[in-house]
């Protein structure tokens, strides 16, 4: 075992003249090293093991820095989340690659904000980060981090800030470690009994994380809710002509953000700044939850010993390659590793594949698609003349979200008289779609704003009703994210409902199905129905709501279909 030398709360100061400490690993022997960078906002003292073993790497030959973000746990400045963190990665980037100890090279490693924190790092390019690993990561942290289609990812953003956010800020306002455990407590309460929480109105007044300014960003959030320019200087796929080095993106197909690795492989090898980051982006996608290391049971289903991943040698065979020029073997092959759902691991070139053949499923019904037991189908014919279906969205009683994580049985979300459900027929042969989903619904309403929901399920041959991915619009949003534009009352508009995508062989015997509502709650905040912001409104409204699909409306969801 080799000897290593740690050094504890060592001050990193910014352009500013803020000091961020850090916590380093190295190798005990004088000599120089690369270095790999951690930047958290979830205590450096705990970042020792997360991630990735930092003794376990010292031992390795490299030197670990792990470091708080600003304004959390033991630095100094204001935590401000996202805006910060791209002068400040710079800032950290080069001063490792300054250090006596220090051979110049560095990398990042982390998931969720701590893969953002590498990506924004990125985006500023500074000239010593030589590759990355950005797990489980948004692409834009408007939409598909805080917003998507316009709305709120409120059961996400409330209990991440109340939980990993907030709590460490009841500690700098100066309480005792026991009135602060008190206090985590009592936000842990309430997130127990989320749904009555977060039904507050007006949610801009949401009470859980207002007390002693616990979390203003939160409702800084709420006060920008167009991807106006408070959030573009964050915006990643924005900025992937800055990116300049190789990255290794991992996501999964129930993370909670699915869209940002895959959106973050494509975008860089298409528009990188160098030839060395646009040819050595890799993608790994699999059927996980939002979680490290990846487990295999991703909601109710076990996918078994094969979809794990062992996450610390990937790492090391990655870094070993790019920072110590070591062939480990991590370039062969194909840069694209995907789970199918039901066939398991496939190597592949490009995201999404060239061979993909987009085929319509149009809806179907006598316009009767309410309920699981309705008349709604779903088929490759074009509809006809046929009767629209109609259902009434209440803000005050929203379609629950059914299974927070991962797959859940949806049937008791399909009996809703509110949720309108398109089947295809039991499948003669196996089906593999694979890609980008989308839904283009034919649509009106009786308010001025409202939304439009949607969800695609596997079915198996006892019904069960496997959720695959999922997705909403905003109708106010349905021309553009970064302007609202209201809607016609009883006017037919065409939406577009990005589901993001999958990668499941639906089994012969099995059935397509896809969900149609109006809220999905409390994964996404409920709209009131009136013209005023969501976030402000103090009161609701009833939704009529009609879905068209006829030959002049051909609702459908588009399928990236997989053949051979």
């Amino acid at each position: 075992m080799a000897s290593i030398t740690v050094q504890t709360n060592v001050p990193i100061t910014m352009r500013d003249g803020a000091r961020l400490l850090a916590d380093i690993y190295r190798p005990a022997a004088r000599g120089h090293y690369p270095v790999l960078l951690q930047r958290t906002p979830y205590d450096k003292s705990a970042g020792r093991a997360q991630f990735l073993d930092s003794i376990r790497a010292a031992e390795r030959g490299y030197a670990v820095v792990i470091q708080d973000t600003r304004g959390r746990y033991t630095s100094e400045g204001e935590f401000a989340p996202f805006l910060s963190d791209i002068e400040d990665g710079y800032d950290t980037v080069e001063w490792c690659a300054g250090e006596k100890w220090s051979n110049g090279r560095v990398g990042m490693y982390g998931i969720s904000y701590v893969g953002a924190t590498q990506w924004l790092a990125a985006i500023a390019a500074p000239p010593h980060l030589r590759a990355i690993i950005p797990g489980m990561t948004a692409a834009d942290y408007h939409d598909g981090w805080v917003y998507r289609g316009g709305t709120l990812m409120l059961a996400f953003n409330a209990s991440w800030t109340a939980q990993f956010l907030a709590v460490p800020q009841l500690r700098r306002l100066g309480l005792t470690a026991d009135q602060s455990r008190m206090e985590e407590a009592v936000l842990m309460k309430s997130l127990e009994h989320l749904r009555p929480t977060l039904s507050h109105l007006p949610l801009a007044e949401l009470p859980l994380l207002r007390r002693d300014k616990l979390a203003p960003y939160f409702y800084e959030w709420l006060a920008h809710p167009d991807g106006d320019d408070y959030w573009e200087r964050c915006n990643i796929a924005a900025h992937h002509d800055q990116i300049t080095v190789p990255a290794l993106n991992v996501g999964g197909w129930y993370d909670l953000f699915p869209a940002g690795p895959p959106i973050n492989f494509a975008g860089v090898r298409e528009r990188g700044a160098e030839e060395v980051a646009r040819r050595n982006q890799h993608l790994i996608v699999g059927p996980w939850l939002h979680a490290f290391p990846p487990p295999s049971i991703t909601g109710q289903r076990n996918f078994g010993w094969e979809a794990s991943l062992v996450w610390g040698e990937v790492q090391f065979r990655w870094f070993d390659y790019w920072l110590k020029e070591i062939d480990t073997g991590i370039q062969n092959g194909a840069p694209v590793r995907l789970f199918v759902m039901n066939q398991g691991w496939r190597e592949e070139y490009e995201w999404p594949l060239a061979r993909t053949q987009y085929v319509p499923y149009f809806l179907h019904s006598r316009g009767k698609a309410n309920t699981l037991d309705g008349d709604g189908t779903l088929s490759t014919d074009p509809p006809g003349a046929e009767e629209p279906d109609r259902f009434r969205y209440d803000p005050m009683d929203p379609v629950p979200t059914v299974g927070a994580a991962g797959i859940h049985d949806q049937r008791r979300v399909e009996a809703r008289i509110d949720v309108l459900v398109y089947s295809t027929t039991p499948l003669e042969e196996d089906l593999e779609v694979t890609g980008p989903v989308k839904v283009i619904l034919h649509a009106s309403s009786s308010a001025g704003d409202t939304d439009f929901t949607a969800k695609l399920v596997d079915v198996g041959l006892n019904g069960y009703a496997a959720n695959l991915c999922d997705g909403i619009i905003r109708a106010r949003y349905r021309k553009s994210l970064q302007r609202a534009e209201l809607i016609e009352p009883g006017r037919a508009y065409e939406y577009t409902i990005d589901l993001v995508g999958t990668s499941n062989r639906f089994l012969r015997g099995h059935r397509i199905r896809l969900e149609i509502s109006s809220s999905n709650f409390p994964r996404f905040d409920r709209n009131p129905n009136r013209p005023v912001p969501a976030a402000m409104a103090r009161e609701t409204v009833t939704a009529e709501q009609t879905i068209f699909h006829d030959a002049q409306h051909l609702s459908h969801v588009m399928l990236p279909i997989i053949r051979g």
